[in-house]
């Protein structure tokens, strides 16, 4: 137990800004293990962000909420995965070979694709959990934080990092994923949807797996396989899907 709480921690120090003991450290042996719990990670980010929101409700109007929330989340990862995401729409956008795609990935600065994609997608998220319901906005913010880092590490399990540098801080996190560390994975991913009572919301799997796919099918065509950044690129994307999708089957179901 106090193993699996020490890797626990170590995914929640790597993945977050959120204080952890002074005994948690990026050791590359519990790095290597704390993509099973990814999805537990994501659930406790997305309630920072419903904890956030509900309290910014009682003083301003959902739209600020939303933002506040937001900015929440987001401070709490240190911007980790969307900083992922730019990197992808950077590299992908500006390199037409593995090796320029993997250089343009490294690179610290932000580029126009980066900046024009993060902005997007973060529009796009606000837009969506505006329309639904803000009742139900907490709830589904625990459910796409969780579930989105769940899809995350389907890539992990399903392609093989490329980065040949050692250099890679998320390299031991991204390399591998077993079995076991996937269905984990899955269980603290899958759990917030228990909580509806809507039992379509499983659906939303669906929709968010294919945009994983979507995004794997580019990266093994271009570089052969994955990074840490293509990891935070599927969480973000997929997160948005979760939250889109849900909106057009509460608007048709």
């Amino acid at each position: 137990m106090k193993t699996q709480l020490h890797i626990f921690l170590t995914a929640v120090m790597f993945f977050t800004r959120i204080p952890c003991p002074k005994w948690v450290d990026h050791h590359p042996d519990y790095l290597k293990k704390s993509s099973r719990y990814f999805s537990l990670v994501g659930i406790l980010v997305g309630a920072i962000g419903a904890i956030v929101f509900i309290g910014a409700s009682f003083l301003f109007s959902t739209e600020i909420a939303l933002l506040i929330s937001m900015f929440s989340t987001i401070y709490a990862t240190g911007a980790f995965h969307e900083d992922g995401f730019a990197d992808v729409c950077d590299g992908f956008g500006g390199g037409w070979t593995k090796e320029k795609i993997l250089l343009i990935m490294k690179d610290s600065r932000l580029g126009t694709y980066g900046t024009i994609g993060i902005l997007l997608i973060l529009a796009i998220k606000f837009s969506a959990l505006r329309e639904l319901p803000s009742d139900q906005i907490p709830l589904l913010l625990i459910a796409g934080h969780s579930l989105s880092r769940f899809i995350a590490t389907t890539l992990i399990f399903t392609h093989p990092y490329v980065r040949d540098t050692d250099d890679s801080k998320a390299k031991p996190a991204a390399k591998s994923m077993s079995a076991n560390m996937l269905l984990i994975s899955a269980v603290f991913g899958i759990l917030p949807l228990l909580f509806f009572n809507q039992l379509w919301i499983f659906t939303v799997i669906l929709p968010m797996y294919l945009s994983k796919m979507f995004l794997a099918a580019k990266f093994k065509k271009w570089i052969g396989g994955q990074t840490g950044d293509c990891a935070g690129a599927v969480q973000q994307l997929s997160e948005v899907v979760f939250y889109l999708s849900v909106l057009v089957l509460w608007k048709f179901i």
